[in-house]
């Protein structure tokens, strides 16, 4: 099992002892051995989460039970915005941590981190974003649907947007991230017909990497001339939204285990364009300085 190693006080003999006790079996020596305290010692046997309601809080319930060796552990629930502080908190002091996390999310590119091995499969494994769109669109705005079916990218693009945005607005980071990545984008519009003001309505979720995802599309087809109308929903009425054609598209689908339950229930009147970001994932997110690898090295609280 690998752990963290907490200093401990060697007491040593003074010379004049050891000459006294030379040849006296009743002579006796006050030694303290080194003690390691484990990770689960040292962070409280405690996991640092995000709201009560997260699809993540919920699997992380699912993996202290399914975990045997996680028995006495406890999530501290807390929001988005205090489990970044207790991460950047506990990285100021170079302190061990274990909080729940998603990739992409802007802290991978803030700081050293990783994501432990999960070989129950616990907490969902690795997942993927899909593209969704109306019945009808290709029909309807084919240059459009033809730009969203192109749309791909990668999770450190997304971060990237995420990261600027933490420290800006979305729209400013979109706009920084496609003038740095013009190949990229050249890609997704090539041979598209100019658009005459057109609108499209773009569904999301209020996950800070949708928002991302959004934003940089938004301008991408504004800039051909086009309309679009961001509208950041919760989940189920996402998928509501554009099977019954309130919206017209989606770059949101979270798959196949969180959206999982909605997906099945709409799939047979929405268009899946398949993926446009792979590598997608939750997990127990710690420092890289951590000696840790996966969750099956963490010990139970005895």
């Amino acid at each position: 099992m690998k752990r963290f190693k907490t200093l401990g006080l060697t007491v040593g003999i003074s010379a004049a002892l050891l000459l006294a006790a030379c040849g006296d079996d009743t002579g006796s020596s006050d030694n303290t051995t080194e003690k390691e305290a484990s990770i689960g010692e040292e962070v409280g046997y405690t996991i640092v989460g995000i709201e009560p309601g997260a699809g993540i809080t919920g699997l992380t319930y699912d993996a202290l039970e399914q975990y045997e060796n996680l028995e006495g552990w406890t999530l501290q629930e807390s929001s988005t915005v205090g489990m970044i502080g207790s991460l950047d908190q506990a990285i100021r002091n170079e302190e061990p941590i274990i909080v729940t996390g998603w990739k992409p999310h802007w802290k991978f590119s803030a700081y050293d981190l990783k994501i432990l091995e999960d070989p129950k499969g616990a907490l969902g494994g690795e997942e993927y974003t899909n593209t969704l769109v109306r019945k009808g669109l290709e029909k309807d705005l084919p240059d459009l649907y033809t730009i969203l079916d192109r749309f791909h990218w990668e999770p450190e693009d997304v971060e990237q947007v995420m990261l600027e945005a933490s420290n800006s607005d979305f729209d400013s980071a979109a706009a920084e991230w496609i003038q740095n990545n013009e190949n990229k984008v050249n890609e997704w519009t090539e041979g598209i017909t100019k658009g005459d003001g057109e609108e499209l309505k773009l569904i999301t979720t209020t996950w800070d990497s949708e928002l991302a995802s959004s934003s940089v599309m938004k301008q991408v087809i504004n800039e051909l001339g086009y309309e679009v109308n961001v509208i950041p929903v919760d989940p189920a009425i996402m998928f509501q939204a554009i099977a019954t054609g309130e919206g017209d598209a989606s770059l949101s689908a979270a798959l196949p285990t969180t959206h999982d339950a909605f997906y099945k229930k709409h799939k047979e009147d929405i268009v899946d364009l398949g993926e446009n970001l792979k590598g997608t994932q939750n997990g127990f997110v710690v420092p890289a300085y951590m000696d840790i690898d996966s969750i099956e090295d963490l010990d139970p609280k005895n």
